[in-house]
């Protein structure tokens, strides 16, 4: 029995032993002033958030016309419906926007050039070259096409006059390149239809005119668009 008391001792006091011992190592490991390591997981890398890129229609719209020249488009707060495009001819051999201006000022006693655009033949400006006026920068009524009902044609009609005589000669090539490009950019604009591009003579409710002239390619520039 005595043998048997001594065993049971000799265990609880390596067991005590190997207690106190752990301890101390713990205790020891804790104190030397360094916090214990933390693992804490961290992707690899963080997701990159890009923003969509929002445009407006004007801007959309706008982006649509930058192979046109800057003058074609009229100002965005004056810009109104256009329902159809009137060709002309001045009727003579030369002149350019500034000169109609005159023209038609001294003779006509008009505010100024009566149409929206001017195409030069080359002589006092350049062949093919579309000159802006007025009117379309400031989005007003044309004087170009008289007698409509209720003046339709010069309030909601675009008149673009073509320098040269057309009852004599044909346009320039340029010219009519000019026009073709001109006219496209307004159908697109405005959804003007090809049956609603005329000549000044065969325009609803106009004066009777042979304008834009007797040999004005109209079919050949329909036929194009």
């Amino acid at each position: 029995m005595q043998s048997l008391a001594r065993e049971i001792k000799k265990r609880m006091f390596s067991r005590v032993f190997i207690f106190f011992s752990c301890l101390f190592v713990l205790v020891g490991c804790a104190s030397d002033g360094e916090p214990m390591p933390e693992i804490v997981h961290e992707p690899s890398s963080k997701p990159v958030i890009v923003p969509p890129k929002v445009v407006s229609p004007k801007q959309s719209r706008e982006s649509a016309y930058r192979n046109v020249p800057r003058g074609w488009l009229p100002p965005s707060h004056l810009e109104k419906e256009w329902v159809a495009i009137v060709v002309h001819h001045s009727a003579t051999e030369y002149g350019n926007a500034a000169i109609i201006d005159k023209w038609h000022r001294e003779r006509n006693h008009w505010e100024g050039v009566g149409y929206d655009f001017v195409i030069g033949n080359g002589t006092d400006s350049g062949d093919g070259q579309v000159e802006v006026t007025f009117r379309w920068r400031e989005q007003i009524p044309g004087a170009h096409c008289g007698g409509t009902p209720n003046n339709w044609a010069n309030k909601d009609g675009i008149g673009i006059c073509l320098v040269g005589d057309f009852d004599h000669t044909v346009p320039t090539a340029r010219q009519m390149q000019s026009l073709l490009k001109l006219v496209r950019f307004l159908q697109k604009r405005y959804g003007i239809p090809k049956w609603r591009i005329y000549g000044h003579g065969t325009t609803p409710g106009a004066r009777v005119t042979d304008c834009p002239g007797t040999k004005f390619p109209m079919a050949r520039l329909k036929s194009m668009l």
